[in-house]
């Protein structure tokens, strides 16, 4: 079986650096088996299977639409092409307070005596929010060691399936200005840390909209390859989320 596939860099400003996720093309429906396989064989934090609603769709035909619908396990997601890059049009989730004393082992695994200036609980994703202190900059939070091995011992109830770990922003001056930085880490889907996430921005979003009081935001990721992601809340209760999108691999995956 030959299936064409692809490797593109999201949310990135040039190739290599942004979040790296495979694309695979499928006539057909395949095995969640072979899913699986083919999603371990690329190794990266997300493998993607597309396939075609309708049988007369062809996948090699150029697509002139500017708006794609995807439908997908969590409904649907809509991507716009813009002049400087892809937008994605997703819900908007709050993060509601949460009690320190409840989550306080988590976070003591994960980032020992680092100082939390604020903790916030989305039911939706089930992501902790967890807010390092104004003293901290940039740099701290790129460095700093997370300890995701662990993690899996603390939380074994099923109420919190993502981490997020977030900044306030910096002014302005000899580097970009950014309204507020993150990193995100899920070891409970077998990712110690994702590049750039999308999902975890629609919790973000919401959040630092609140405690700015902006609707447009300028974020970016501290991971490793690092991603920025331009953001404006809707009236609507969705969020469209920008990033510049690079194409770094094209082939047959014989599978």
């Amino acid at each position: 079986m030959k299936l064409p596939i692809f490797i593109a860099d999201a949310f990135a400003t040039k190739a290599f650096c942004g979040n790296p996720a495979a694309v695979c093309l499928l006539e057909n429906k395949l095995d969640e088996d072979l899913h699986q396989k083919i999603a371990k064989e690329m190794n990266l934090s997300e493998t993607a299977f597309i396939r075609k609603l309708h049988p007369n769709d062809n996948f090699t035909q150029k697509n002139v639409n500017s708006t794609l619908t995807f439908v997908t396990m969590s409904g649907e997601l809509k991507a716009r092409k813009e002049e400087d890059g892809i937008v994605l049009d997703l819900p908007l989730y709050p993060a509601h307070p949460q009690k320190l004393h409840e989550v306080k082992d988590l976070i003591k695994t994960a980032i020992g005596d680092t100082l939390v200036q604020d903790v916030r609980y989305s039911p939706d994703t089930k992501k902790l929010l967890v807010r390092l202190s104004d003293t901290y900059n940039r740099s701290f939070l790129e460095s700093l060691t997370v300890n995701t091995e662990n993690l899996l011992q603390v939380e074994t109830t099923g109420k919190v399936k993502g981490l997020i770990l977030t900044l306030k922003g910096e002014p302005g001056g000899q580097t970009q200005a950014f309204d507020f930085y993150s990193r995100y880490f899920a070891p409970w889907y077998g990712v110690a840390e994702d590049p750039v996430t999308g999902s975890a921005h629609t919790v973000l979003s919401s959040y630092w909209s609140e405690q700015l009081g902006k609707k447009d935001l300028h974020a970016f990721q501290c991971s490793s390859r690092g991603g920025e992601l331009i953001i404006s809340l809707r009236s609507d209760g969705r969020v469209d989320i920008k990033g510049g999108a690079a194409l770094v691999l094209e082939g047959t995956l014989m599978a």
